[in-house]
């Protein structure tokens, strides 16, 4: 017969503190960084964008949409600046957002301006209206300000975030497709390790599928953070479209750029794209990724 012994008031106490430490470690391992991503803040800023109406170049809405991207960038602490440059004839306002430092260099990229046709919509009475964008320009923008909010300050990278201009506008007598990126790239001193654009990833029914023209590595880094995630049935491994945006001069110059877009979305360039059409969730299942991507080791 073994007799038990009294437990000593040390003894519970150094059990209790093993506890503690134990359950702290678990603690932090589920609260991964992607956590602090808020999607209800980032839903916010479309909402307040498409509540400008269509933002296309030269409109009061684009002005008034470029002055709450750079608020909202300067009240989360990062160092604003806007690019003031002419293509074809037209104003270019590009945003440029910086922070952190150190050897590694990210950018992130997406589209503010929204096109002043509708010109895919299936009525042709309705193909002469400005598109709303609820999806293709604000849900990119969003999820870059709620990146911006949420990213540490103290990171050992700089992460530039980068809203440009006049993306959308192709194939209208006068314009070109992506405008403000070529502007941008033109002017860029240096090359970023890595680019990342965000375009029309708001969508109901999300289903981002590895752009084709895409730096093969930087996608499958990114498509295994977002399975590691259990995104993996959003971010599908496998390619389907090519397509011209703004990663493609990043390309042209040699850099590592790829394009996360949900190309499978009925209301692109129709009226049709508006507030219903975008998901919270879809922001989340994106900025988290993203989050997640840029905060890791």
């Amino acid at each position: 017969m073994n007799p038990i012994r009294p437990i000593r008031p040390r003894v519970i106490a150094l059990v209790v503190v093993v506890i503690l430490v134990i359950t702290g470690i678990t603690w932090r391992s589920v609260q991964t960084p992607a956590d602090i991503f808020d999607s209800a803040r980032a839903y916010q800023d479309v909402v307040k964008q498409v509540e400008l109406g269509p933002r296309p170049p030269g409109s009061q809405a684009h002005a008034q949409v470029i002055n709450y991207i750079s608020g909202e960038l300067e009240k989360a602490g990062w160092e604003v600046t806007l690019q003031q440059t002419e293509r074809m004839g037209h104003a270019i306002y590009n945003i440029i957002a910086k922070r952190g430092s150190g050897p590694s260099w990210l950018l992130l990229g997406a589209h503010f301006d929204t096109r002043m046709i509708s010109d895919r919509d299936p009525d042709p009475a309705r193909q002469q209206q400005a598109v709303i964008g609820a999806n293709d320009g604000a849900s990119g923008v969003a999820i870059l300000l709620e990146l911006a909010r949420s990213l540490p300050a103290n990171l050992n990278r700089q992460v530039w975030l980068v809203f440009f201009d006049a993306e959308d506008q192709g194939s209208i007598p006068g314009w070109d497709w992506i405008l403000g990126s070529r502007a941008f790239v033109e002017t860029l001193q240096g090359q970023p390790d890595a680019v990342v654009i965000v375009d029309m990833i708001g969508d109901v029914d999300l289903n981002i599928y590895k752009e084709r023209n895409s730096d093969p590595g930087l996608t499958d880094e990114i498509w295994a953070v977002a399975a590691q995630l259990g995104y993996d049935i959003f971010f599908i491994p496998e390619y389907k479209y090519s397509i011209l945006d703004d990663h493609t001069p990043f390309l042209e110059r040699g850099m590592r750029a790829i394009d996360i877009i949900d190309f499978d979305y009925p209301y692109w360039h129709t009226s049709e794209d508006t507030l219903d059409k975008v998901s919270q969730k879809s922001l989340e299942i994106v900025g988290k990724t993203l989050h997640f991507w840029i905060t890791s080791p």
